[in-house]
């Protein structure tokens, strides 16, 4: 049996895959079981941020492995005190508490907004999120999600959560009421089709929060750790939450979330109230360093800007080269999307057999978040790609 007919035949099928097996990588390309190659412009879903099989990530792990792999955080270790210490160095966090994947960050947030509740606002115990959010697969995270068709068949879902429109300055006052404890928000959408804010939204968010004395959570799983140009997406609009979740690009591709926090909101966990098994071990520990300090290099962001000026650049030249097709760019640095008019899977499976790695989100939103070294060549090659489909009408006009 091949490794496909294995995984169809074995593994639960909760996953619509494509008809490639990737065996290898070398920064943004792969290779499949074939001989193919492809260069990759999802990156594991805005995960392998310094590329696949990084030499610095691979050397750091497997130095790691040969010394120490777990010992419990019952005990002290010296990879996670550099990472916690990378961390609130360079961000509004006064600490941090680390775990294994972006759901678990946020069911963490979660459980710090009730203690904030509880402590700050005589009780409070809702959670006001975005429609079209994305925040997990938990129970908890999945009730956050702001999609029908995530939650579906699911119900009944976690109580206490409510939705407002993003961008709804109106609509968010009055969702934020004396039971609210938290908002709850990525700062671009991301799962819901990479969408920024409109301007002013996010300060006046945080304004709001402040009058109600309401905690602010800004989920950075996506949008984070250099993904906008910036070490977190929050910083171009001049905002700081009170708390803030990480994952995806943190290890590279090892699995890592983290819960930064300031003073105030971090007390609320005292030992005992919140903990995890595998969070913080030394070999992930290590490959979440190297991610930080490769990230922290002077011109390693500025790098990203220019990448993602290029990707945009590119994709709305081809909106302009097509008017036809109604086509719509949007983004910011190196987390891009192209609105089509019609479905985008078919779009994707094309590009896939023109060796570009890609997805589509909301049915008609290509998305593309490649390594964040990603070089002006492979941009030039998959906007190339994208105008002959166009040219060649294989994506239908609007």
């Amino acid at each position: 049996m091949t490794s496909q007919e294995k995984i169809d035949q074995y593994v639960m099928q909760t996953y619509g895959r494509f008809p490639v097996t990737f065996v290898r990588g070398e920064g943004c390309l792969l290779w499949d079981d074939q001989g193919k190659s492809y260069i990759d412009f999802l990156a594991g879903i805005a995960v392998c941020g310094l590329g696949h099989a990084n030499p610095e990530v691979a050397e750091a792990v497997c130095a790691q492995a040969k010394k120490l792999l777990h010992v419990s955080n019952l005990f002290y270790t010296e990879p996670q005190a550099r990472v916690a210490e990378l961390l609130v160095q360079n961000s509004f966090a006064d600490r941090v508490f680390f775990c294994n994947s972006g759901a678990e960050a946020n069911e963490g947030a979660l459980k710090l907004s009730r203690l904030w509740g509880k402590a700050f606002k005589d009780g409070a115990h809702e959670v006001v999120t975005i429609q079209g959010s994305f925040h997990g697969r938990t129970m908890a995270t999945l009730s956050a999600t702001g999609q029908e068709k995530i939650q579906k068949g699911y119900d009944p879902l976690v109580s206490r959560f409510k939705y407002a429109p993003w961008g709804d300055l109106e609509a968010i006052t009055a969702a934020v009421d004396e039971k609210v404890c938290a908002v709850m928000l990525e700062p671009i959408l991301g799962e819901g089709g990479v969408v920024p804010p409109p301007e002013g939204y996010l300060p006046a968010v945080r304004r709001l929060c402040d009058k109600t004395g309401t905690m602010l959570i800004f989920d950075e799983i996506q949008t984070g750790l250099g993904r906008t140009g910036k070490l977190f997406a929050h910083e171009h609009f001049g905002v700081k939450p009170d708390v803030m979740t990480l994952a995806k690009g943190l290890g590279n591709g090892l699995p890592v979330g983290a819960v930064c926090a300031t003073s105030e909101a971090a007390a609320l966990f005292q030992p005992g109230s919140h903990a995890t098994t595998f969070g913080a071990g030394p070999l992930i520990m290590e490959a979440a360093r190297v991610v930080l300090e490769t990230l922290l290099r002077p011109g390693f962001l500025e790098r990203v800007q220019q990448a993602g000026k290029k990707l945009r650049k590119g994709l709305e030249g081809l909106c302009q080269k097509y008017p036809g097709h109604k086509l719509e760019a949007r983004g910011l640095g190196l987390m891009r999307a192209l609105i089509l008019p019609t479905p985008g899977a078919t779009v994707v499976k094309k590009m896939l057999q023109r060796g570009f790695v890609i997805n589509c989100t909301q049915d008609k939103i290509l998305r593309f978040v490649p390594p964040l070294i990603i070089e002006d060549a492979h941009i030039d090659a998959l906007i190339g790609a994208l105008d002959e489909m166009l040219a060649a009408g294989e994506i239908a006009a609007g």
